[in-house]
Formats: structure tokens, C-alpha cells, sequence
């Protein structure tokens, strides 16, 4: 495995690695784990953490209710700054209009108000009785 100058390897890199390197997961060991647990798919197929990604590899990510499909442009086995780490894949377009919509859905299910969590403030406690009529 031959290593350049700027950290980047001839295309023979784990894939438990590449995530890492790229910025999907905090952690070598998170890594690992998601993909022993299948949140990581490369071209549709279940995989191990040292399967070898190759340039061109369509790699699918779940990661809590967030799902990404990316294409592999470039391998590193080092993790450098995150404008280097985003020069290592591409988002799908499909990938990335799924992203917008379920965003947009999010935002539209909250609401401004009183959410369940914690206490209730004064405004919240007001407008709650004023619905309920009381």
C-alpha cells in the first residue's frame, strides 16, 4: 500500500477506516460497529469493517433516522480537516433531496409551544388553559 504526500492511499483502504477518515463517525470503533451492525452498505451489500472501499463504491449510511447514499471519490486511511474529509465522497442527488424532504417534514411536525419537556412556563401554562377553556 503505497501512501503520497497528502495522506491519500492508491485505493486499498478498510472501510471501517474510510468512514472514519471522511467524517461519518466520531470514532474508528463507531465505525465498526455500525457496520457490524448493517448501517453501512456498499453497493447494496452487507459488509465487514475490513471489506476494501474502491474508488467508484456507492456507500449507504444510516445513522439514527438520517439515511445517506454517497459514491467514494477519493481514500484516505488518515482523518485531516473536514473540507478534506468532504473531497473523499459525493451525496447522491436523490440522497440529498430524501435529506431536504424529511427535514422539511421535521420542521413542520414541531410546533413553538410547549413541547412535554421539563415544566411548562407562565406563557405556556396561559395559553394551555385558554385552549382547554378554562
Amino acid at each position: 500500500m503505497s501512501k503520497s504526500n497528502d495522506g491519500q492511499h492508491d485505493g486499498k483502504v478498510r472501510i471501517d477506516k474510510w468512514l472514519w477518515a471522511a467524517r461519518f463517525y466520531k470514532t474508528r470503533s463507531l465505525a465498526t460497529e455500525a457496520v457490524d451492525l448493517g448501517r453501512v452498505l456498499i453497493n447494496d451489500d452487507r459488509i465487514k469493517p475490513a471489506r476494501i472501499i474502491k474508488l467508484g463504491d456507492t456507500v449507504q449510511l444510516r445513522r439514527g433516522d438520517d439515511t445517506a447514499t454517497v459514491m467514494v471519490k477519493g481514500v484516505s486511511e488518515s482523518r485531516g480537516p473536514a473540507p478534506m474529509a468532504q473531497l473523499l465522497y459525493e451525496e447522491t442527488a436523490e440522497s440529498l433531496a430524501a435529506r431536504v424532504e424529511r427535514k422539511e417534514q421535521a420542521k413542520l411536525l414541531t410546533s413553538d409551544g410547549f413541547q412535554g419537556k421539563g415544566r411548562p412556563t407562565k406563557r405556556d401554562r396561559r395559553q394551555l388553559m385558554r385552549f382547554e377553556g378554562n
